[in-house]
């Protein structure tokens, strides 16, 4: 038996320490000793073949206590470096970080409507090579790049579903072609919404929680699906593409395949807050927030959402005293105002969360994407106040705390996880 050799033990040891100096940061030797209960010549000696190996270096010294500060240790953030692009029609943006996790750079590409020579495999290119350069590395110094995209690609066929409109991403042999020109960097592809929910597990609302839903709506509806603290990609990849959903309250979509929508999308999709202001009355926006297009239906939804929020409540956020507040079929009369508008959508959005409820029964729901986010708190309690009336089980529902960039920082921590279990072997040095 090999269990309880010293070689063993060293090595677990010393993963146990870069595990703490990854999350608590720098740390003093008597401080990784109280974490792990190992003794102070125990500790120094792991430092020092971690130091030795490149992985641990010094970071200064304690303050705050009298006498003089403990020396700190912390990983070394130019060990590994590693990447993550979120892919939407128009645009691409890439991240780089470093095995800490800490972000080092970010870069924007803005993309045609068809991608041009060298199709798509050189805007992933051109987009990594900004971040890395602006990160002061270089490409092939990534050790893992993952890519987040919208919808899957299949894992029997290797072709891109559930996404229509990203154009130039549905040839038979694009992945080869992105392999070979990233190459030596190993490609990881996931969905956009799992990341973000992988983001908001390891650093959100979703925190210690192994079984929840986090519903996002952005440019479209998805949701990702974590049981057991596993996401849950299905047969094809297309678990969690909510807004295919059939649903009370529209018309049954057929051929879903070939419109690229379905009945929640319908409800409550970005493209419905508009007709759905119109029918009670309450002006659409000409543009969304920071000028943007009238056709960025995003941008419109959420800032339909963010005034809907603002007159349903006071400043201290209690209920309009006489908000009109329409029937639970998610109906109004014209001309009921903003504070419907919200109460309107957020009937909506619990039909669609309903369905999940009773398949899922998830203990928690994150709500997230920027749509959702401009309804703040007031959609947030709408809805589980109508979601109580509508499914079996009640979740909590909260609201998404990775802010920014989420599909980015969940391909990063997706990157991170890989890295570091191939850095982080010890038993290898």
């Amino acid at each position: 038996m090999v269990a309880g050799t010293p070689r063993v033990l060293r090595v677990m040891n010393e993963r146990a320490t870069l595990d703490l100096l990854t999350e608590h940061g720098a740390l003093s030797r008597a401080r990784i000793g109280a974490l792990t209960g190992l003794s102070k010549p125990t500790v120094s000696q792991l430092l020092a073949r971690l130091e030795a190996a490149g992985l641990v270096g010094p970071a200064g010294t304690s303050e705050g206590r009298p006498g003089p500060g403990a020396r700190l240790y912390a990983l070394r953030g130019e060990t590994a470096y590693v990447a993550a692009l979120d892919v939407r029609p128009g645009r691409i943006r890439a991240a780089v970080a470093d095995i800490t996790g800490t972000v080092l750079a970010t870069h924007t590409l803005v993309t045609p409507a068809r991608p041009g020579p060298g199709g798509v495999p050189a805007q992933l290119t051109a987009a990594l090579d900004g971040a890395a350069r602006a990160a002061g590395t270089e490409r092939p110094a990534l050790r893992r790049v993952v890519v987040g995209t919208p919808g899957a690609f299949d894992p029997r066929t290797g072709r891109l579903r559930y996404a229509g409109h990203l154009a130039g991403w549905h040839s038979p042999g694009l992945l080869a072609e992105v392999a070979a020109a990233l190459h030596p960097v190993p490609v990881e592809y996931e969905n956009d919404v799992n990341l973000a929910a992988v983001a908001e597990r390891r650093l959100g609302a979703a925190r210690g929680h192994e079984d929840f839903v986090l519903l996002w709506n952005g440019t479209g509806l998805g949701a990702a699906l974590v049981i057991g603290g596993r996401l849950h990609r299905g047969w094809t990849g297309g678990a969690g593409e909510i807004g295919f959903l059939p649903v009370a309250g529209t018309p049954l979509v057929r051929g879903v395949a070939r419109t690229g929508s379905g009945g929640f999308q319908e409800l409550a999709g970005a493209q419905a807050l508009p007709r759905l202001a119109r029918e009670l009355g309450v002006a659409v926006p000409e543009a969304g927030p920071e000028g943007a297009d009238p056709a960025d239906g995003e941008a419109v939804a959420a800032a339909l959402l963010r005034t809907a929020a603002e007159a349903y409540t006071r400043p201290g956020g209690d209920p309009v005293p006489g908000a009109a507040e329409p029937p639970h079929d998610g109906t109004s009369s014209p001309h009921a105002g903003p504070a419907a508008l919200l109460r309107a959508y957020a009937v909506r959005l619990a039909t669609g969360i309903a369905s999940l409820v009773a398949v899922l029964d998830p203990a928690v729901i994150v709500l997230t994407g920027r749509v959702l986010a401009a309804g703040g708190e007031p959609l947030l309690r709408l809805t589980e106040a109508e979601l109580a009336e509508l499914a079996p089980s009640r979740p909590r529902l909260l609201a998404g705390e990775v802010t920014g960039d989420p599909v980015v920082r969940g391909g990063l921590e997706a990157a991170l996880t890989t890295v570091r279990d191939e850095v982080f072997d010890t038993a290898a040095l």
